[in-house]
């Protein structure tokens, strides 16, 4: 399999609002706001999964980790919609992580 990058993510999420465009928002920082909301929301989806499934049954069972892993798919969609809101690029996000992986690294 090969990698699957930010920039992959971004793409397909701008195809998607390419393809409907006129009927989605625009993405702006405005709808970004949106975005995030919706976004907590799906994350809030994959909480419920482990909560009332357990952590060894979201391992284990193959229908329900399909479940789990199609919300965190949910919730990149939406995390990326927003990287597009805000303009951030891939570039950004990386240097941004690197830089605060670093400190987490040198922490304690």
């Amino acid at each position: 399999m090969s990698e699957f990058s930010v920039n992959d993510m971004l793409a397909m999420q701008q195809a998607l609002q390419e393809k409907y465009r006129g009927k989605w928002k625009p993405i702006c920082p405005e709808t970004g706001i949106n975005k995030l909301l919706w976004l907590v929301g799906e994350l809030g989806e994959v909480i419920d999964i482990v909560k009332k499934n357990g952590t060894e049954k979201a391992l284990s069972d193959p229908v329900l980790r399909e479940h789990l892993v199609e919300e965190m798919a949910d919730v990149l969609m939406y995390y990326h919609d927003v990287m597009l809101c805000f303009d951030i690029s891939a570039e950004e996000l990386q240097k941004a992580y690197t830089e605060k992986f670093q400190r987490n690294m040198n922490r304690w």
